[in-house]
């Protein structure tokens, strides 16, 4: 049984022998003996928790040390410690509660503003070809592949985060690959985490809305090349915030830079890139020599994520051959450039692109396999950035044939205004279809669509909801998708 002493030792004598059950940040979740953690939420102050949870039997409470509470009391003969710094410390405090389980095992931390779900993925997949156990936390859920549980934030808190980790460990995992995001690193969700490796894939417009400019959206990227104790990174040459990335580093660190430039002079570089029907065919050259790396994936883009992968790979002792053969092996990723075709249909690709950046790369992907026309379907979320609205319409219209706007998760906005600001970014002269309702959109696509054509449908992915008004239903573009090809297939 772990003493506040143990958990806290700066806390006064008197109360260091107290004894703590359990550690939450939820004062739903409190129980006898447990230390309530009272840290201020973005909409919520967690001081109106504090009687609620002595009520529910804490044994102690941490709290800020704010203007709510500047020096330690005690209320109903339960201590309320006022601890400077307490939302930076939270991470270090879960990690000790839970025996350090980072240490355990070799974590690689992927950021970026995308690839970071393909690379963590592909990371965890390929580590299990190669005899490491490995686990993935992230967008498309928390686990070991094929058995993820539903996650709610890409980065979770840090004590959902330190819990996971040690459930990781406990299962038996040596490896863990995560996603770092920027929302999760400006707000210290990773502290108290060891860090081996961290991949940088680029940073194009995301998160404004949060992080106000590019400059700071790029700041909260580098903090992770600053981590303590970090030993090797992996980044992506070709983006422009790359060497910024570089210019974190500690001198002891190792750094394998990646890059799709055949005349580039890094450590990692792609001399030729082929798309064929099976996927990428990838002429990889390292240290001098030249492998050949196939993979299942399509899109140019992937390929920099396949780099990635390899420079990952390799930073935790892996060969180079034997990577190359385990990448050929691993699936591809859920809502991730999904492809899905029935007889006599169009081709259909379901990807996750959200971004301007990754709209227009998912598009030049998708034409790389389109025989004759190439069709998009996307919408853009509501309640985050809206100044990416016109430029994702720009975008769809200069590198589509077809467009289609439709809704995406327009949470509390207007979905008909959200169409209207996507639309505005598209030539008035333009061709544009507007269907509000996302399933009609896609249905009536692939009904229409040629058989040689190709369908993208953007901006879900792997997401089993749609929300409006702040409601979930059920809702997923891949079964959208399948439903409409076999109504065509047996029409």
């Amino acid at each position: 049984m772990m003493t506040l002493g143990d958990l806290l030792p700066s806390c006064p004598d008197q109360w260091q022998s107290i004894a703590i059950e359990s550690l939450v940040a939820d004062s739903r979740q409190v129980t006898a003996g447990t230390c309530f953690i009272a840290v201020a939420g973005t909409h919520y102050n967690a001081h109106e928790h504090i009687p609620a949870a002595i009520e529910a039997g804490a044994a102690v409470v941490l709290t800020e040390a704010d203007n709510h509470f500047t020096l330690n009391t005690v209320i109903n003969h339960v201590p309320v410690l006022a601890v400077p710094g307490l939302g930076d410390m939270l991470g270090l405090l879960a990690a000790r509660w839970y025996a350090q389980p980072s240490q355990s095992m070799t974590v690689l931390a992927t950021t970026g503003t995308n690839g970071k779900t393909s690379i963590a993925n592909l990371l965890a997949g390929a580590c299990n070809k190669l005899g490491l156990r490995a686990a993935v936390m992230g967008t498309l859920g928390n686990g070991f592949p094929g058995e993820l549980a539903p996650a709610i934030f890409t980065t979770p808190d840090p004590l959902q985060l330190q819990r996971l980790l040690a459930d990781f460990r406990d299962q038996g995992a040596q490896a863990v690959a995560l996603e770092a995001s920027s929302h999760g690193l400006s707000q210290g969700r990773l502290t108290g985490t060891r860090i081996h490796t961290a991949l940088f894939t680029n940073l194009t417009r995301d998160h404004l809305d949060y992080h106000g400019d590019m400059d700071s959206y790029a700041a909260s990227k580098a903090s992770l090349f600053r981590w303590p104790d970090l030993r090797a990174a992996v980044i992506n040459a070709d983006d422009i915030y790359g060497a910024e990335m570089m210019a974190q580093l500690a001198d002891n660190v190792q750094c394998l830079r990646y890059s799709l430039n055949p005349a580039s002079d890094v450590e990692l570089v792609a001399e030729s890139v082929e798309a064929t029907l099976d996927g990428l065919h990838i002429s990889l050259r390292i240290a001098g020599k030249t492998v050949t790396l196939k993979s299942p994936l399509i899109g140019r883009f992937n390929a920099s994520n396949l780099l990635a992968v390899v420079g990952g790979l390799l930073s935790i002792g892996h060969d180079i051959d034997a990577i190359v053969a385990a990448l050929a092996e691993v699936s591809p990723v859920p809502g991730r450039m999904q492809c899905l075709r029935e007889s006599g249909t169009p081709l259909a690709v379901v990807d996750y692109a959200h971004t301007p950046d990754a709209l227009a790369q998912a598009l030049k992907a998708a034409r790389e396999h389109t025989k004759a026309k190439l069709w998009v379907v996307f919408g853009c979320g509501g309640g985050r950035d809206t100044g990416k609205r016109p430029e994702m319409g720009r975008i769809a219209g200069e590198l589509a044939d077809h467009v289609v706007i439709t809704t995406d998760n327009p949470r509390e906005e207007d979905p008909q205004a959200i169409v209207d600001h996507v639309r505005s970014g598209l030539a008035a002269d333009r061709s544009v279809r507007c269907v509000l309702d996302r399933g009609d959109a896609i249905a009536q696509v692939l009904a229409e669509a040629g058989e040689d054509d190709l369908v993208l449908v953007a901006g879900k992915g792997h997401e089993t909801y749609q929300e409006v008004h702040g409601v979930r239903t059920p809702f997923s573009d891949v079964e959208q998708v399948r439903m409409a090809l076999l109504l065509r297939s047996r029409a």
